[in-house]
This record gives structure tokens, sequence and C-alpha cells, in this order.
């Protein structure tokens, strides 16, 4: 990243800018990968950008950025701060790299990201002008960013025009957004419209498209059309693991069975299930109020090669304190700090009012707020402080065991986080 990007970065907020001789000495020249890793965890929207700025230059491709750009203006967006937003992406078109189609791509795909599609629209408008050429890869961008938008009905629009308007031949991959703004919108018989499309121009349907239509397909109730695609799937050898997650998805609520079949299935035709599936197979469980049964698929997730996500932890927590057993709630709960995949705030306000029910237990709800105030947004602070009045746990200065083991766990998450980095 060049200095004078860094800089400007630096200089969007108030706070930023008062903070940054502090972040140059914390973050000076981070590689893409560490900046990444601190952003997952990092919701205060300066010093995600202060995180940011900080990224070496030394990186071979404009994508290799990417991930971390886009969770900068995730935590961006999420507090409104959209003309730092603008700030942040305009500032990249002073980049020597911006000739680059792949490099322009991702400053369409992040005001996508943000919301803000006529800025989007805009900076592809722009292209000629800068002097970047044009072909699916900005046009794919473009459409992502409108589907990102939530604008589905502007998407077949712009199919129509753009390609005619510039001279840009839409490939698989725009075929396949088409197909999600239909679906997004409800409009199976749109999308099954452009698969016939592309049958007849000879261009490939992939997985992700067909996936696309089955998720669609299941969430409106048509599991009868769903399971002809399915069907059609398996003939094209085109099944995959999202595909079956997909379908998991749907049949998990009839019983844990239909999920270890499907599971069983897909490691007989070569695929690995990831932690989506075995996320489905526990809370399956779960719902049966099978917690001896949940609880073995999550300790086998390591046998498996796999590693608990925020969405592992959040049912196993929730499911914990609906059966009563905040104790257990508690312990994964501090295996999620561990992890930085800290579940949301419903989930864990359930298990605080469990454990502040029992005096021997107070001392876990103290702890475990402490800890997520730590963690979690400013924005949600106000929401944690009103949890802790309601139940009686502010303004208490005693220190308990539980206490000092939420906080070892939190510190333990930092000490991983800087041997991962």
């Amino acid at each position: 990243m060049s200095y004078s990007l860094a800089r400007h970065l630096r200089h969007l907020s108030t706070a930023a800018a008062a903070s940054s001789a502090t972040t140059a000495a914390a973050f000076s020249s981070i590689s893409v990968s560490r900046a990444k890793t601190k952003l997952q965890s990092e919701f205060d929207p300066d010093r995600a950008l202060e995180i940011y700025s900080s990224v070496s230059n030394d990186y071979t491709s404009p994508l290799a950025s990417r991930y971390a750009q886009d969770l900068t203006v995730r935590r961006l967006a999420k507090c409104r701060r959209f003309d730092d937003i603008e700030s942040l992406i305009e500032s990249h078109k002073n980049d020597p790299k911006i000739t680059q189609e792949p490099y322009f791509s991702t400053l369409i795909r992040s005001y996508g990201i943000a919301g803000m599609f006529q800025h989007a629209l805009r900076t592809f408008e722009q292209m000629e002008e800068i002097g970047t050429p044009r072909s699916s890869i900005s046009f794919n961008a473009l459409l992502t960013a409108c589907n990102q938008s939530k604008l589905f009905d502007q998407v077949p629009k712009l199919f129509d025009e753009i390609p005619k308007k510039y001279g840009i031949l839409p490939d698989k991959v725009s075929y396949g957004i088409l197909v999600k703004a239909y679906c997004e919108s409800g409009l199976t018989d749109q999308a099954f419209a452009v698969l016939k499309e592309m049958g007849e121009k000879g261009v490939e349907i992939t997985a992700i498209t067909f996936t696309t239509i089955l998720d669609a397909l299941y969430k409106l109730g048509q599991s009868d059309k769903a399971e002809k695609v399915w069907h059609e799937m398996k003939k094209k050898g085109c099944l995959d693991v999202g595909a079956y997650n997909v379908k998991i998805m749907f049949v998990h609520a009839g019983g844990p069975e239909n999920v270890k079949a499907l599971i069983d299935e897909m490691n007989n035709a070569g695929l690995k299930p990831d932690t989506i599936s075995y996320n489905y197979l526990m809370t399956s469980y779960c719902q049966r109020g099978m917690m001896d049964e949940a609880k073995k698929v999550y300790a086998g997730l390591k046998e498996t090669g796999r590693h608990p996500n925020a969405a592992t932890y959040r049912s196993l927590i929730y499911y914990s304190c609906r059966n009563g057993d905040f104790g257990t709630g508690y312990k994964v709960f501090k295996q999620s700090v561990y992890r930085r995949k800290i579940p949301d705030f419903g989930t864990l306000k359930h298990l605080v009012e469990g454990l502040a029910q029992k005096k021997k237990t107070r001392g876990d709800a103290k702890g475990l707020i402490r800890t997520v105030k730590k963690k979690f947004p400013a924005n949600f602070l106000n929401a944690w402080r009103k949890v802790e009045e309601d139940l009686g746990l502010a303004g208490s200065n005693s220190s308990t065991a539980a206490d000092a083991s939420s906080s070892t766990a939190a510190a333990a998450a930092d000490r991983v986080q800087e041997v991962t980095s």
C-alpha cells in the first residue's frame, strides 16, 4: 500500500489521526495475512482503518489484499461511515495498479459491500477515462455490487444494457450472478429461463449456479422442483460440498439420521464434509434434546480436520442454555473466546441471565460481560451495561476465581492471535 494512501487513511477521522503515531509503531508494514487476522476481530472502524493502512506494499496480486479491504469496508459500513468508505476507495484510484482491471474491480466490489451501488456504477463508468480495459471481470464486479446492494431488480437491466453499450460478452459467472438476482427476488421461473438460454448459447452452467437455484427452491418450499435440480446436478457430476450443505439445511429439521445419511453419501463420493455440514448434524441433535450426541459431534470436529466456527459455538451455547446447562454453555463460551469466534449478543445475553441466577456462577456472568465488552463493537457497550444493571451485576469490585478464568480466556485468545498471525 502506498505511503500517500496510508497517510490519507490516518486522517479519515479525528480519532484515527490522534492515534496515528501509536499505530505506526504497532502496525508498521504488516503482511496482508496478518492484517486479515487482526481485522477479523477488530470492530472499531478507526482501528480497522489503521490496520489496513499499515499493510505492506509487497503483495503480488491485486486480489491478495481484497479480503482485508472488504473487511475494513464492512466495519465502516456497519457504523454508517460512508464518507470514510468513499475516501478510502477513491484514494486507490491514484495507485499505479488502477489500470489493471482485476485491481479496479475490487473497488467496484467494495462499493457494493457498502451498499453504495451508485458509487460502484460511477466507478465502472470511469474506466475508460482512467485507461482501464473493460471485460467480463469488471462487468461481473458491477453485477455483484448490484446484488450486494439488494437491488436485485436492476441486475437484469444491467445484464441487458451494459454488454451492448461496452461490447462485453457475459461469461458463465455473469449468468450465475443474474440467476442469483432472480432467485433472491423469488423469481425461479426466470432463473430457469436463464439456464435454458445458457444451454442454447453453450455457456457452462456451474455448480454454484445450480446450487443457487437449489437453495432458492428449498427456501420457497418447492422441494419437488429442487429434487429435479438435484438429480440434474448428479447426472452432470457437479454435486459439491456446497450443494450437499444446501440439501442438508433443508433435511436437518427432519432428524439427525437424514443429515448423517447425506454426510455418509458425501464421504462415499469422495467429498469431505465441512464445518457447516457438521454444524447441521449437531444442531439436529440439539433440537431433539440429544445433547450428549451433539457434544460428540462438537468434540469430533478436530478429528475430521475441521474447526468450530461462530455458528458452532452459537448453536451449542444456545441449546445448552435452553436445557438449563449453563455450565456447559460457559465452557463453550470460553472456547469461543480462545478461537476468536464469539457468538452474537442475543445468545450470550441468554447465557449471562442463566449464570446470574445462582450465586456460585454470578462471578462467571460478570467475567463473561467483562470479556465481551472488550471484544464486541463499541455500539454494544450500552446494551451490555444495561444487562449488568438489570441483573444486579454492575458496580461490584469483588474479584472471583470465575472472573479470573474468563480474563484468562481472553488473554489466551490474545496470545493465540500473536502466534497465528
